[in-house]
């Protein structure tokens, strides 16, 4: 599988970042940009998602595996991860089943661990499927249909940049209907027996709740030299809250030496 991504800076270290659940590789683009004298990076429409093609069945570890063959034909490897909720799930998965493809890996505002975080996503596909693309004239008017069922324009406008132009009419750029089916898995965690050997930051938004004290034990079981950092203003949104210092901490695990987290 080719997966769709943009390439920013040409710094020494390979870096591929990987979006949550109706991202795209696009979402990092400022944080790449502020990385670019030390890292190379590829931000990655995750099979389904974006530009990227679909699958016609889901798991964690498939498309951890497809995830996996792209990198394989990358010019850089091991490369360092860095996966944003379901990103950081696949990546996780994929350091798991594919060390060798891993140097390093930074896992943000998820755990390895079953969660609920996805039920408000039922919700929110009901209203997107709501649309009627067949009359729709625009972006805006899209907008204005899903105020009532998604009252908060940010989310609205994080789900509506998957609304993309094919020919003369509108589509999805998601696989609506397979990651609707499938959200029981994304928000699960099957059992795995194996580790990751390899530095591992662990990114925690302080305002909110997908990482828990629960959910220390079975993430240091899973990857022993975890280093767990909290950016105390933040929500899941991570990296769009607190920007700079999520880049700075990135910045330090790019840098530090082979046997630091």
């Amino acid at each position: 599988m080719k997966l769709h991504h943009l390439v920013v800076g040409d710094g020494p270290e390979p870096v591929v970042f990987l979006h949550g659940l109706f991202g795209q590789g696009k979402n990092f683009t400022r944080i790449a940009s502020d990385l670019a004298d030390v890292a190379t990076s590829y931000l990655a429409d995750l099979p389904n998602h974006g530009r990227s093609p679909w699958t016609v069945d889901y798991t964690l570890d498939s498309q951890a595996d497809a995830v996996a063959a792209w990198l394989q034909g990358l010019p850089h490897s091991p490369v360092t991860l860095v996966g944003h909720s379901l990103g950081g799930k696949i990546a996780m998965r994929l350091a798991l089943r594919h060390p060798a493809l891993v140097s390093r890996l930074a896992v943000v505002d998820i755990s390895p661990a079953r969660g609920n975080a996805t039920d408000e996503f039922e919700d929110l596909i009901g209203a997107l499927k709501t649309l009627d693309l067949e009359h729709l004239e625009s972006r805006s008017q899209a907008d204005e249909a899903l105020a009532p069922l998604i009252p908060s324009a940010q989310v609205r406008g994080f789900l509506l940049q998957n609304l993309r132009r094919r020919g003369g009419s509108w589509a999805w750029a998601a696989n609506l209907d397979l990651l609707a089916d499938n959200l029981h898995v994304i928000g699960g965690w099957p059992a795995i027996e194996a580790t990751f050997e390899g530095p591992v930051l662990w990114i925690a938004g302080g305002r909110s709740t997908y990482v828990r004290d629960e959910h220390s034990a079975p993430m240091r079981a899973l990857f022993p030299r975890t280093l767990q950092v909290t950016l105390k203003e933040a929500s899941h949104w991570v990296h769009s809250d607190a920007p700079d210092a999520f880049t700075a901490v990135l910045r330090r695990l790019l840098t530090a030496e082979d046997d630091q987290p």
